[in-house]
């Protein structure tokens, strides 16, 4: 149905209710004013109707299109306009879903999420299946990739709710965050007013979720990735299963931590809860994680296996000053964490990315003096840069920068560096802080007005003329003094070099996929999060979001492979690691060396190795006694061993079983699944 309204139309009567509501003396009172502003509103139904959603569009979570004047008729309908990288659009599901639990389509009320992209990467259509499957959303989407209906509606900014009548009538719009009590109160006073007109309907609306149909793995959005300072262990944020695992660099799991449910709650590590975390950082035994949705800094124990809360309060906070002790100071949507300095103490200090009011916070570690600020106290909680402005602004004085959304961080004490690198998302740049003054400064990306957020791009260059698509993540290279960057939306990886602020591709081929193989520049990603250095500067792993996997980037042989995540109920019976009691037998010089051909292999193609044992004339084997069989490799497979016993049996009879175990690769990332079979004095070890 054609119409002409738009929102300015209904702005001059919603002014009115707008400015009499925060006066109200009641709850009752509250209702009385928007009871009498919608039969003012309905009594304009003709003039008030908006245009049905355009023929072609593309739906999510129903079962085929949805027409407002026909599947929404007798319903009561709440617009959400948004984009799925705004962290505003974010904080607004929590009361979105709380209203759909209150009310169903049954009680007259249905939410329809109108995707309306920023970024270009937003108007595919398997990236907001991603994003709908991530932020949990369980009503229909549909994508307005043209932003036809934004238009039509003369929308303005993301989040904007537009709430209609069951004849498709405009009657209440809010913009932005923080409007939950009107929010309530608009909808519950519509639904009894059109009630008892007996205007609404109580049909159901076919719905077909997509997370119903989605197979297990063991990873979902994984957002961050980090790795201790030895690099054997390495801490991934299982977003998607709101959890913390630590694993080996070969993916065995050590510790599950948290999940599979979201919630919070400190404790033991099987009882402990997260909500959709992300960054993680570990020193020794603890590791600080930015737990997002709940809103907090936890803290993981690795050696009393205990999670605490040591910042937030569980609820979304507005302060953009900060200054109390941890778990007194409200904070909002941490997005990554990173260890630093103070310049007296190393490690003395928690970065924090504050994602929800778009600044730098920091938790004091122990008692410090920040750059251009006074003395702290340790387990203080306070905001270091950024105004709280959404903007890309630098400034000599940090408190006086502007943010967007920060959501990466990595540090570098070295000289003449010395500085947080931030990931700054929607802005789509890379920014440094000073670490001796709290200068904030454009490394790549965006442009120099700093009100423009649009300018984003995917173009190899040097500072303001590289050009970046909403980057998620960055880890600074110490060998090399290099900064890789997850260029999310570009689906790639990308290398600056700060010395001349020069910004290239270093792997991916900027379409979203899922290919491993023998090149960087044939390899593709799919909104990469998150990604950190290890193995002394050889290995970089990235957090492949929407492709649920750990991806190893071989920055040798420039090579990628997938980290196998293996789960603990696996390794717990198959890790056969060498015990530290065993040692391996030197072997005499006139042992026969058996020279084979070389093989070429890359990450990921299987192998078979083949070993056939003859006893010597006249030799004979105990019978049950066990054997100790020992592989070992040299070059980057240096330090590979297995070390497991298998019984043989003579007379030709077969071993009691066949067994799985495990060719732990110490040398570089990686682990052979082997298979052992031994019969009649024959052994076959086999890669899949």
């Amino acid at each position: 149905m054609a119409a002409s309204c738009s929102l300015p139309d209904l702005l001059p009567l919603q002014t009115q209710l707008d400015s009499a509501l925060p006066v109200a003396a009641s709850q009752a009172e509250s209702e009385e004013l928007v009871l009498s502003y919608l039969l003012e509103a309905d009594s304009r139904q003709q003039q008030l109707r908006v245009p049905d959603f355009a023929e072609g569009l593309e739906w999510l979570n129903t079962e085929g299109p949805i027409s407002l004047y026909e599947d929404l008729h007798g319903k009561v309908v709440v617009l959400d306009f948004f984009t799925y990288c705004c962290i505003n659009c974010m904080h607004l599901l929590p009361d979105l879903h709380e209203l759909e639990h209150k009310f169903s389509d049954k009680d007259g009320l249905v939410i329809i999420g109108v995707h309306s992209a920023k970024f270009p990467n937003e108007k595919v259509l398997d990236n907001i299946r991603s994003a709908v499957l991530r932020y949990n959303i369980s009503h229909p989407v549909v994508n307005d990739a043209d932003a036809t209906l934004w238009q039509e509606l003369e929308v303005s900014c993301w989040p904007t709710l537009v709430i209609l009548g069951p004849h498709g009538n405009l009657l209440f719009s809010l913009v932005g965050e923080g409007n939950k009590d009107k929010l309530f109160l608009f909808t519950s006073v519509a639904l009894k007013y059109y009630k008892q007109k007996g205007d609404i309907a109580d049909s159901r609306l076919a719905l077909k979720l997509y997370r119903d149909s989605l197979p297990p793995s063991p990873l979902l959005f994984p957002g961050k990735v980090t790795v201790d300072c030895s690099g054997d262990r390495l801490v991934i944020a299982d977003t998607g299963h709101h959890r913390i695992l630590v694993v080996r660099k070969s993916g065995q799991i050590m510790h599950i931590i948290g999940g599979p449910a979201s919630g919070w709650k400190d404790g033991r590590f099987s009882e402990s809860a997260f909500n959709s975390p992300q960054g993680v950082a570990i020193k020794k035994d603890i590791i600080y994680v930015a737990d997002t949705e709940n809103h907090l800094i936890r803290k993981i124990d690795l050696k009393t296996e205990e999670v605490s809360t040591v910042a937030g309060i569980g609820m979304q906070g507005t302060d953009k000053e900060g200054g109390a002790i941890g778990d007194h100071q409200p904070i909002s949507s941490p997005w990554d964490v990173v260890f630093g300095s103070s310049g007296a103490n190393e490690n003395d200090v928690l970065w924090i990315a504050m994602a929800g009011t778009h600044q730098i916070w920091a938790l004091l570690l122990e008692d410090a003096k920040l750059p251009k600020g006074s003395a702290l106290l340790k387990g203080t909680c306070v905001r270091f840069a950024g105004s709280g402005n959404e903007e890309s602004r630098n400034n000599a004085y940090p408190h006086k920068a502007g943010f967007a959304q920060p959501s990466g961080l990595s540090v570098s004490l070295e000289e003449p560096w010395n500085c947080l690198f931030v990931a700054d998302s929607e802005s789509s740049t890379v920014r440094t802080i000073s670490l001796k003054d709290g200068a904030v400064k454009l490394l790549v990306g965006g442009e120099r007005d700093p009100l423009n957020l649009f300018a984003f791009g995917d173009v190899d260059g040097t500072g303001v003329n590289a050009k970046l698509q909403h980057p998620l993540g960055v880890t600074w290279d110490k060998k090399r003094s290099l900064l890789y960057v997850a260029d999310s939306y570009n689906h790639k990886i990308k290398v600056i070099d700060p010395k001349t602020k020069s910004c290239t591709t270093l792997a991916g081929t900027g379409e979203a996929g899922d290919l491993s193989g023998p090149r960087f520049s044939q390899s593709t990603f799919n909104e990469p999060g998150g990604l950190c250095v290890g193995y002394g500067g050889h290995l970089l792993y990235v957090a492949d979001t929407n492709n649920h996997q750990i991806k190893v980037l071989d920055l040798g042989s420039r090579t990628v492979s997938v980290l196998p995540i293996l789960e603990p109920e696996v390794y717990d019976t198959v890790d056969h690691r060498m015990p530290p009691t065993v040692k391996v037998p030197v072997l005499p010089k006139s042992t026969p060396c058996v020279q084979l051909p070389s093989l070429s292999v890359c990450p990921g193609q299987d192998l078979q190795f083949s070993l056939s044992l003859v006893l010597p004339a006249g030799s004979k084997l105990t019978e049950g006694a066990s054997s100790f069989w020992c592989l070992q490799a040299e070059g980057l497979f240096q330090k590979t061993f297995l070390g497991c016993k298998v019984r043989l049996f003579p007379d030709g009879q077969s071993c009691a079983s066949e067994e799985e175990i495990f060719l732990v690769n110490e040398g570089m990332n990686g682990c052979f699944k082997v298979r052992i079979c031994v019969a009649e004095l024959g052994a076959s070890l086999k890669r899949p």
